[in-house]
């Protein structure tokens, strides 16, 4: 596997992507590079748009107060988007924009919010969840900004995945899980797409966790003895599926 070069700052466009392209650069973008970074014309950086791969580019003066980016050789292919979906109880500003960055640079690909009964929050910023996954992305060198759905309540989630998603299988994080052994529930499941629901910090009701129990696409799984805040269970269970079902066991070097 190929060292990234960490040290060039890498930044994510709305553009198309190829060699001699020419990008404009919006005004906060423009701001970053040149009087955050101090670059000045003719500076290099790393581009991304999610799509093409991962390029070098030189910034460009485009007059006063105008900078755009001119492309130049690719770097990295476009790899495939990440399989594995992150289900989570929408939470307060800081712990969510703190959770959302967490499961990108884990490997989530698709963030579903959650609806639940006990959740303090039922409205989703969807620029605001991007806004922290492409800074995620860019700091991380991960070159797939994920999907980002709007909010459904827990119920209509289970009746959706009954009628079209059962090919994808649900870990469920529950604190009341009767085996306490998370790997090995985990090493026991098929090898399928997975899908991982962390809840609110007020946990699931008795009849979210019951519906969940019962539906034949859900595994229950303990995160151990303690109780995590939610923003520290998507760590911890994200972490837990891919070492031992997920996408840390296909990279190079892993065993098979």
């Amino acid at each position: 596997m190929p060292i990234r070069d960490f040290a060039a700052t890498r930044i994510f466009l709305r553009a198309p992507l190829a060699e001699g392209a020419l990008v404009d650069l919006d005004q906060k973008q423009a701001n970053y590079l040149v009087n955050v970074l101090r670059l000045r014309d003719g500076g290099e950086v790393l581009a991304f748009n999610g799509a093409d791969g991962e390029w070098r580019a030189r910034l460009l003066s485009a007059g006063r107060r105008q900078w755009r980016l001119e492309i130049g050789e690719r770097t990295r292919s476009q790899p495939a988007a990440p399989d594995l979906h992150y289900l989570f109880a929408p939470l307060k500003q800081a712990r969510q924009d703190y959770m959302i960055e967490k499961a990108v640079e884990m490997g989530a690909g698709r963030l579903r919010p959650v609806l639940t009964r006990h959740g303090q929050v039922t409205r989703v910023n969807r620029d605001r969840l991007e806004a922290h996954a492409v800074e995620a992305a860019e700091q991380c060198g991960i070159l797939t900004i994920p999907t980002i759905d709007d909010p459904v309540p827990l119920a209509s989630l289970i009746d959706g995945w009954r009628e079209g998603e059962r090919d994808r299988h649900i870990i469920f994080c529950d604190e009341a899980a009767v085996q306490p052994d998370p790997i090995a529930v985990l090493a026991g499941l098929p090898r399928v797409s997975l899908a991982v629901l962390v809840g609110s910090e007020g946990g699931f009701a008795d009849d979210e966790r019951a519906s969940l129990r019962a539906a034949p696409f859900v595994t229950a799984i303990s995160l151990g003895p303690r109780i995590l805040r939610a923003d520290t269970a998507a760590v911890a269970a994200l972490a837990l599926v891919q070492a031992v079902a997920g996408d840390w066991r296909t990279a190079p070097g892993a065993p098979p």
